[in-house]
């Protein structure tokens, strides 16, 4: 499907990489871009206690001024983090109304626990989300956008790692397939890019022709599928010789020119956090691509 509205997290300490990147993204396509600025989960402050949690005499003065001491900097806190969204907001729609898009920009400020609520909510209502590096550099915000955006929705997420030249009009672009369905969502939320691409390289890492998973002839089903819907396919098939399949996957992205890789996310609700880290592992150390991920 065609990318019609496009979503970009960024958070209110990040400058305006992400952003500039997502916009550069939309004025590709002609797409409507929604940014959500948020800020930094507030650090959440215990208040003192003694004992089993009751105050107790003679201290009880001293607790209550304690309390108090801290509601006063959880108040500051939240009054000058207010004050910083509202200010990247404004910064922001400065630099996208230079631009000349269609854009929206909201704030939105809350606990560790609700980040991915809150981007899950945006996130449904858009073709795709971007995260940009900067994002991706945050361990606080990072995983909470990656997994409200990605398990939550069934919408694709794009990851622009830092040094990549993003584009969603890619010339080479390599698919890692394996027959799952999370590889077919990946394909099937890409058909766009990879139907206007110039060469589609659908690789597999040491397929075994199965009756009911790879075929008798590995790629040949997904190929077909591709080729249907206008696309330019090539079928590699890769021996890993005890390598990862991700190292031969990115090396084989290199030696074939690539602009972007098209893959499946995999792991279970429970397996959230390590989905994030194995994003970052994916990207440090690997060529800088965009890396178009769906679950």
């Amino acid at each position: 499907m065609a990318f019609r509205s496009v979503l970009n997290v960024t958070g209110s300490d990040h400058g305006d990489q992400d952003v500039r990147i997502a916009a550069t993204l939309c004025a590709e396509v002609g797409a409507y871009l929604s940014v959500l600025v948020m800020s930094p989960p507030p650090l959440v402050m215990a208040s003192p206690l003694l004992g089993d949690g009751i105050p107790e005499w003679p201290r009880q003065r001293a607790v209550a001024i304690a309390r108090l001491e801290n509601r006063y900097r959880q108040i500051e806190r939240f009054s000058q983090d207010m004050a910083t969204l509202e200010k990247t907001a404004r910064e922001i729609q400065t630099l996208l109304r230079a631009m000349w898009l269609c854009f929206d920009v909201d704030t939105d400020y809350c606990d560790q626990a609700s980040v991915g609520d809150a981007v899950r909510q945006r996130a449904l209502c858009a073709d795709l989300t971007i995260v940009g590096p900067a994002l991706l550099n945050d361990d606080h915000l990072g995983p909470s956008v990656v997994n409200g955006s990605l398990f939550d929705t069934g919408k694709p997420v794009l990851v622009v790692p830092k040094g990549a030249e993003a584009t969603l009009s890619p010339r080479r672009v390599v698919v890692c397939w394996d027959s799952r369905v999370e590889a077919s969502r990946a394909v099937r939320e890409a058909l766009d890019i990879l139907s206007r691409a110039e060469e589609v390289r659908v690789t597999l890492v040491d397929p075994e022709p199965t009756c009911n998973a790879n075929g008798a002839e590995p790629g040949a089903d997904i190929a077909a599928y591709l080729t249907r819907h206008g696309a330019r396919v090539a079928v590699d098939r890769l021996p890993s010789a005890g390598k990862p399949a991700a190292t031969v996957l990115a090396q084989h992205a290199i030696d074939t020119s690539a602009d972007m890789i098209v893959m499946g996310a995999y792991g279970s609700r429970r397996l959230r956090e390590r989905l994030f880290g194995g994003v970052t592992r994916w990207i440090v150390g690997k060529p800088a691509l965009p890396l178009f991920l769906a679950r």
